[in-house]
């Protein structure tokens, strides 16, 4: 297997992973447009910060509660199969709400049902593309290729709110809607297992899914290098990167903004991500990536807090984009490191459980944002209660993080 990998060193020689990129850049461009067309859609349809909470909230705590038995599938079964069938039958969802809305049949309450579906089909994928790539990588590669798989992301997030913008600006809601199910129907044709002819799954033992999942939670115990960088990965998404999600058309909403706008903001964030996954992708971190990865996650708090006391939309389009770029130094490294230290058999269970860390707060996140704007707090104020809570859980994991800031 090693000696396959290293023929494949080249990456863009890579075929399987090629393909993966490819089917990660459809992919992403379709989920990020239908967040920004049932973003607006909430906000303009329906009216409330209330709304986008609920939206949100469906498509993220159901995917939060299927990640762990994604996890434990990625495992069992192969990867490029599972991936698959979740773009397809998301496909299938998107093409139910376009019907729906471009007959004027949809209802808030059949749009929670559909983004609750839609949600818990994404947990399978997460954890299973991200289990892949050492799969098909060699270790010495593994961070380029985490650089370039997020690159692509990031471009594909950029992409798809530039897309959503323009189909409802000129066009309509419901044609934006279409566009996403193109998009991820496209992601699973690229993924169809004949065509990447993935190696067969490693041999385990037999289990219900309940000891599987207590087997990966053990194996994270054990490691203090990987509760340290969950914690980190907690604080980033908790405090700044779940409240962004709720935060970019609450904010577009009070200043005047149109769905243009709101594209321009989503887009800043992805190019700042894709810059600092390019410069990943181009220079390897040989040492100190656990370092790197606390630090960034200074950089970006400290950057929220300025994003919080801004009331210009064109100066947050020029800050979010510094917050974009310095997000990808917070979770890349230690992706890396997980990937490079964690041993093959649960490698699906462990990135479930760093998914989970990484979103498992967002529906909170949101929740306190809406709650708190409700009842009269301005989104500005919340924003800053938030990086200034964020920064104190900074300072905690600071300071034990000694060993884990040591490491490569």
């Amino acid at each position: 297997m090693e000696a396959a990998l290293e023929k494949e060193g080249r990456l863009l020689h890579n075929r399987t992973f090629m393909l993966m990129l490819v089917a990660g850049i459809f992919a992403i461009m379709g989920y990020s447009t239908f967040l920004t067309t049932v973003s607006w859609y909430a906000v303009s349809e329906v009216g409330s910060a209330t709304a986008i909470a609920l939206v949100l909230i469906s498509a993220t705590v159901p995917r939060l509660l299927m990640m762990v038995f994604g996890g434990v599938v990625a495992d069992k079964f192969k990867k490029t199969t599972i991936m698959f069938y979740s773009n397809l039958m998301q496909g299938c969802m998107l093409l139910i709400l376009y019907m729906l809305i471009a007959n004027g049949e949809l209802t808030l309450s059949i749009l929670l049902m559909l983004a609750t579906v839609f949600g818990m089909l994404d947990a399978f994928f997460g954890p299973a593309s991200t289990s892949l790539i050492p799969k098909v990588v060699p270790k010495a590669k593994l961070q380029r290729a985490n650089a370039m798989f997020q690159g692509v992301d990031q471009l594909a997030f950029i992409i798809g709110p530039i897309i959503a913008g323009m189909m409802m600006e000129a066009y309509s809601v419901p044609l934006s809607f279409f566009v996403a199910m193109v998009l991820v129907f496209f992601s699973a044709i690229f993924v169809f297992p004949p065509f990447i002819k993935e190696a067969d799954v490693e041999k385990t033992t037999k289990q219900t899914p309940i000891q599987d999942f207590k087997e990966g939670v053990q194996y994270i115990r054990k490691s203090t290098y990987l509760i340290i960088g969950i914690l980190v990965l907690i604080t980033l998404n908790f405090f700044v990167f779940g409240a962004l999600h709720i935060a970019i058309p609450l904010l577009v909403e009070t200043l005047g903004g149109s769905p243009i706008h709101l594209s321009f903001m989503e887009s800043s964030l992805g190019v700042g991500m894709l810059l600092g996954t390019i410069l990943l992708s181009v220079f390897t971190l040989r040492n100190n990536k656990a370092s790197v990865s606390v630090f960034a996650l200074l950089s970006t708090i400290l950057l929220f807090i300025g994003f919080s006391r801004i009331d210009s939309l064109l100066w947050l389009v020029v800050l979010i984009f510094f917050i974009g770029f310095s997000i990808v130094f917070v979770f890349v490294p230690f992706f890396t490191i997980a990937q490079e230290n964690t041993e093959g058999h649960v490698m699906g269970r462990v990135m479930s459980i760093i998914f989970l860390a990484m979103n498992g707060f967002d529906p909170l996140s949101y929740a306190i944002i809406a709650g708190l704007t409700a009842v009269g707090l301005s989104v500005q104020s919340v924003l800053l209660g938030l990086g200034i809570a964020g920064l104190l859980a900074w300072l905690v994991i600071f300071t034990r993080s000694k060993a884990y800031r040591a490491m490569a």
